[in-house]
């Protein structure tokens, strides 16, 4: 009796501790949310919010806005420049998503392996993504421009090189980052799960095709977000590497922009309705992949 007693007692003790944490939770979430909240408002909501009313006005600056409609818009889908820059980003983002991918999870089946020096090769794959992008660009620029010369061309001598160009750039940064995060999802595969399907007879392939990768979605799912938002908004590298040139045929959507809003007074309208359409597109991307992957995902 006295030991049920001593037990209720405990109980009623503990539900009382986590109503009253109940309670000073409630009392003080708004206390240490608002500072961030008030941040976020700031730097992020307003911003957004006046940079889709400023796309469907013709400013200088934000006092100075006249209304115009859809002008900014139409004139938009009619650059040759835009519409260039829109087909070559999809087609980079294209190539540079496959590629990083299938190389970093390679590169991540090979090193969980048991085989010598695996931490220093992780190491050694990941430091290119600790580089910033001007800097990577212009690296690059200097090692393919000195392959280039003894064929008598640079990377803007056409839009190929630069397209390759930039492909290889992105893939030497990125490849080490996205093989880290695949490194983690194979190792995170139950080690039983791995012997009954050893002790099935089941070949490597099989093995790859049937548990590894199954159960590496969450990390597939990561890496194509990451890999595919980095590819859409590359602005940087594509500074460095080529500014667009030749005749701006390998300008990207943000590198584009950026020459529109800043290239001349009164363009800035334009340059505006271009970048809430770049948002547009690349959330729509970016929603459909994570639907995609997300609903191939197994639990472990």
């Amino acid at each position: 009796m006295k030991h049920s007693f001593y037990l209720e007692k405990q109980c009623r003790l503990a539900d009382g501790v986590v109503i009253r944490m109940k309670r000073h939770t409630k009392r003080y979430f708004p206390i240490f949310v608002l500072p961030t909240l008030i941040a976020f408002t700031i730097a992020f909501i307003i911003p957004f919010v006046l940079g889709i009313v400023l796309s469907f006005t013709e400013f200088t600056t934000v006092i100075d806005a006249e209304w115009v409609g859809l002008k900014n818009y139409k004139e938009a889908f009619q650059s040759k420049e835009f519409l260039n820059a829109l087909w070559f980003t999809v087609r980079f983002a294209v190539v540079s998503v496959a590629t990083i991918n299938v190389f970093a999870f390679l590169l991540a089946l090979l090193l969980t392996k048991k085989i010598r020096g695996t931490n220093l090769f992780r190491t050694v794959f990941f430091m290119p993504n600790l580089i910033g992008g001007i800097v990577l660009g212009y690296i690059w620029q200097l090692i393919i421009n000195g392959v280039l010369y003894h064929y008598e061309v640079t990377l803007t001598y056409s839009p190929t090189y630069g397209f390759w160009g930039l492909v290889i750039l992105m893939n030497w940064q990125m490849i080490g980052y996205m093989m880290v995060i695949y490194i983690a999802g194979i190792q995170n595969i139950p080690k039983d799960v791995m012997e009954a399907a050893m002790i099935d007879g089941a070949r490597p392939l099989q093995i790859l095709k049937s548990v590894t990768i199954p159960l590496v979605m969450p990390s597939f799912t990561i890496c194509l977000f990451l890999t595919m938002s980095n590819s859409f908004k590359l602005f940087d590298q594509n500074l460095a590497l080529t500014a667009g040139a030749p005749s701006k045929k390998t300008a990207m959507m943000a590198l584009d922009i950026y020459n529109t809003f800043y290239g001349a007074v009164g363009s800035e309208g334009i340059g505006q309705a271009k970048a809430v359409l770049f948002f547009i597109l690349v959330a729509l991307v970016a929603f459909i992949q994570l639907r995609i992957t997300r609903d191939k995902e197994v639990e472990n």
